[in-house]
């Protein structure tokens, strides 16, 4: 009796010390509850995902667009909400000659349809003749007379003739039906000949001849003379 007490005790002291060393009696087998959820989550999961994907295509189609241009509401005056206003501006015409010129401008302003004038910003003309040669007149502003198609031209006026002669002056007055030019304000002009400074100028022909009026100096290039 003493000795089976003692193998007895002896097995129990075995079994808490697998215990205390974490040898526990067998897990159990995982429920079926467990692998139910386990399906469920492989169906529901792609859904959601699908899901996700319309919504990231889809959302920003629904929502206002914030980038780009938008269209604001400014205040302007009366005046200005009654004339009629363009961004590059461009007339195309012919002279008596039937020899193409153009004007172009960054904008234009007319007091309605019906006007004559038509204010121009930063204008260019453009004269072709007959044999080819080409001319522009550019500026800082100016007025075109529709009518009689005159340009009256302000601001640091620029002609240049494609022989490579340049002319500079405050202001011209250019009548492009009659293919002529004239301004009576302090001239300088540069070209192949040298430099030339005058009171004024008078151009004829589309540029085929040109008129220096006033008090006139002409420093030639090299080879020439200062002439007085």
């Amino acid at each position: 009796m003493v000795e089976s007490s003692r193998i007895e005790t002896a097995g129990a002291v075995a079994a808490n010390a697998a215990s205390a060393v974490g040898m526990g009696p067998a897990p159990r087998r995982i429920g079926t509850g467990y692998s139910q959820f386990v399906g469920l989550m492989k169906l529901v999961l792609p859904i959601i995902a699908a899901i996700l994907i319309a919504l990231v295509v889809i959302w920003p189609k629904l929502q206002p667009i914030e980038e780009g241009f938008r269209i604001g509401i400014s205040s302007i005056s009366p005046e200005e909400a009654e004339n009629l206003y363009m961004m590059n501006a461009r007339y195309m015409g012919l002279d008596e000659r039937n020899q193409p010129f153009m004007i172009t401008a960054e904008a234009a302003t007319q007091a309605s349809p019906e006007s004559d004038l038509v204010v121009l910003e930063l204008p260019k003309a453009d004269i072709i003749l007959a044999d080819g040669v080409w001319l522009a007149l550019a500026a800082e502003s100016g007025v075109f007379h529709r009518t009689d198609q005159t340009l009256d031209l302000l601001g640091s006026v620029n002609i240049f003739h494609d022989a490579g002669y340049e002319f500079r002056t405050p202001s011209a007055h250019v009548d492009l039906s009659a293919g002529t030019a004239q301004g009576n304000d302090p001239v300088v002009g540069q070209g192949p000949f040298g430099i030339l400074r005058a009171e004024g100028f008078r151009l004829f022909d589309g540029g085929a001849r040109i008129l220096f009026t006033g008090k006139a100096r002409l420093v030639l290039y090299s080879g020439f003379e200062q002439l007085d």
